[in-house]
């Protein structure tokens, strides 16, 4: 299987922010950028590796800074590192005052993908050739990323095991 650049998979998409969007503070939904984050980066995801896609987990949200009434979000997604099966997608939100043409990071994210096969089934994704001096950060830093992951499963497998799911709620 041929190795991918990261630019095969970008993925960009652009919104205005409407009423319907927005809190009472006049700025987007956390959870309305987390949508189009979740469908930027599955795009993204299947781009890469030209097969249907799950989310494996979303492991982080960060938001650095509002984004009001009537900017415009412009969500950014690449593909920054793969395993066997799986896919660490980056997604970077940029928001901009559409009068004064001021833009500012208001978000990032790292989801994590898996390809499936014709059977719902893990299967092997292309390994992922970054270019760009971005791209070789997150490629170099996402081993480290991948370890919080897999200690954040085994401390919420913990947790699990600890949950009654009998009881009536």
């Amino acid at each position: 299987m041929q190795a991918k650049t990261c630019k095969e998979s970008r993925t960009i998409k652009a919104s205005l922010i409407l009423p319907h969007d927005t809190n009472m503070h006049g700025t987007i939904f956390g959870g309305t950028v987390m949508s189009h984050i979740d469908e930027v980066s599955a795009i993204a995801a299947m781009r890469h590796c030209r097969r249907p896609v799950v989310t494996a987990s979303i492991d982080s949200v960060d938001f650095l800074a509002p984004a009001k009434l009537g900017y415009s979000v412009c969500l950014e997604a690449f593909v920054t590192h793969t395993g066997r099966t799986s896919m660490e997608v980056f997604v970077k939100i940029v928001s901009e005052d559409l009068t004064t043409g001021d833009r500012q990071l208001t978000a990032t994210s790292f989801i994590t993908f898996v390809a499936l096969d014709g059977n719902g089934r893990p299967t092997p994704v292309p390994q992922i050739v970054p270019e760009t001096e971005e791209e070789k950060y997150l490629f170099e830093t996402a081993p480290a990323r991948q370890q919080m992951r897999k200690e954040r499963r085994n401390h919420t497998q913990d947790f699990y095991d600890q949950i009654d799911i009998t009881k009536n709620i």
